[in-house]
């Protein structure tokens, strides 16, 4: 399992004893890719047009769309494809050994002197293999390379869309944050202004007035950093899909619950009997290599049986076609020699005595055994990794239940902190506006609690997803399952 396939379960922010904001957590990034593909770029354009002309205004693009043109223009993708056509070439050549070649060919030229084969005028040779048992299991090899490579095309086209998927959640992430730590901004720069009011008043010291100033330069410098990450992601999505970053944003178009961590049971093979398309890979590779080594070893004492064919049409104008036919006349009494000659039949060869093919054999059958072995191998690492996501998963889902119920508590105090600025607290502290503000920058800390861990679960679900094979077709449920309304600061 690859080291970014294990999520860290991030310790919780029980309560702030001062407003100060936390900084986003590590994640993460996927590779980028290249331009759009011809038949993605309408698509591309109509965009890329749409956000030009709307600079005020940012154009969302769903999941499902991000997905579509990183499919079409990655050069993975389109590299895999192409080893998909080669496999189909090779499948062909194995079969088109029992298919007659024919060659002809022609040549002009002078001979002198006996030679009881003159210069041809043209020539045409044929032939086609008819028996041999090693070429079965020839086919049967090519066949099993182009289950490998159509799998291999699978497993690429779920780790682009994984790829996508988590740049797609980063930046969903980076502009939730965003927004969440601008209102927090927003707070500490009218606690700023209260204080002031009133340490000039005498309500307040010197003290309390630099600690609202620290609370809102701690949180522009956390706004500033908010908005480097959305654009570094902004950027990297793009470049994914191959549209400009301007003006570019996302919607949270993710299904709420994904997956189904109810049991164990969940825990098995989905692609072909296989933990993922890359088991699936490995082992369709180790097959081919067996049927491979198979036909390597069945070369001795089976014979090989092939049919030849061939006409040729000697040059008549040559000399030594001419001395020819005079030593014919004299032999035969026949006058003239015929120019043509044809000859057709089928050609057997026994194999008995081999060193090299031989050990040929030997290599490809150890070929076969370390591929197999590898391939097992991949599927028990591929299992291992899925459980410990599960794992993990389970562990972020109660995590992601704590930050909420802890961002709703601070959701309440602060309504309870209003109410009581508006009627008074009798026999209790009276309480501030600089308290209502510093209530509403720890409800929005709490708020930026939930994002982080809801980002990393996502994080954790896509890994797995991929983990699995099972991706692509969550992507697409994405198209019609929208997430829950994510909760906002009451006025």
């Amino acid at each position: 399992m690859r080291e970014d396939d294990t999520m860290e379960v991030y310790r919780l922010r029980e309560s702030l004893s001062e407003p100060m904001t936390s900084l986003p957590p590590n994640r993460q990034t996927p590779g980028r890719s290249a331009s759009v593909r011809l038949a993605h770029l309408g698509c591309a354009l109509s965009l890329a047009v749409s956000l030009a002309f709307a600079p005020c205004a940012q154009g969302q693009i769903s999941l499902t769309t991000a997905v579509d043109l990183a499919l079409g223009s990655n050069p993975r993708v389109q590299g895999a494809q192409a080893d998909l056509a080669k496999a189909r070439a090779q499948l062909s050549e194995a079969h088109d050994a029992y298919v007659p070649s024919i060659n002809a060919g022609a040549a002009v030229g002078q001979s002198y002197g006996y030679s009881p084969y003159p210069p041809t005028l043209f020539t045409v040779n044929g032939g086609s293999r008819v028996y041999d048992a090693s070429q079965f299991y020839y086919i049967r090899a090519a066949r099993a390379g182009l289950d490998a490579a159509q799998l291999h095309l699978d497993d690429i086209r779920e780790a682009v869309a994984e790829d996508t998927a988590l740049a797609f959640a980063a930046l969903d992430h980076d502009q939730q944050r965003e927004q969440a730590v601008g209102q927090q901004l927003g707070f500490a720069n009218t606690l700023v202004s209260i204080v002031e009011s009133r340490v000039n008043a005498g309500q307040d010291t010197a003290i309390d007035l630099i600690q609202a100033k620290l609370t809102a330069a701690q949180l522009r410098f956390a706004l500033l950093r908010a908005q480097d990450d959305t654009a570094e992601d902004r950027e990297q999505l793009a470049r994914l899909i191959g549209l400009p970053p301007a003006a570019l944003s996302v919607n949270s178009d993710f299904p709420a619950s994904p997956l189904d961590l109810s049991s164990d049971a969940a825990i098995g093979t989905t692609v072909h009997g296989y933990a993922n398309a890359a088991v699936a890979t490995a082992f369709a590779n180790a097959e081919a290599k067996q049927q491979q080594a198979n036909g390597d070893e069945r070369f001795r004492f089976r014979p090989q049986v092939n049919l030849f064919g061939q006409f040729n049409y000697y040059a008549t104008f040559s000399d030594s076609f001419a001395q020819l036919q005079k030593i014919y006349q004299a032999n035969t009494g026949q006058t003239t020699l015929s120019a043509s000659e044809g000859a057709f039949g089928v050609q057997i060869n026994l194999p008995i005595f081999d060193r090299a093919r031989a050990a040929r054999a030997r290599e490809s059958a150890a070929d076969a055994a370390h591929a197999l072995h590898e391939a097992q191998n991949a599927q028990i690492d591929a299992l291992n990794g899925q459980s410990l996501l599960r794992h993990s998963i389970d562990e972020l889902q109660t995590q992601a239940e704590v930050a909420s119920l802890q961002q709703q508590l601070a959701q309440q105090q602060l309504n309870i902190l209003q109410q009581q600025l508006k009627s008074g607290n009798p026999g209790g502290p009276q309480m501030t506006p600089a308290d209502e503000q510093n209530a509403r920058i720890s409800e929005r800390e709490k708020y930026l609690g939930v994002v982080d861990a809801g980002y990393q679960l996502r994080q954790a679900e896509i890994h797995l997803l991929r983990q699995t094979g099972e991706l692509l077709s969550w992507l697409k449920s994405t198209a019609s399952a929208t997430a829950p309304p994510t909760p906002s600061p009451q006025p």
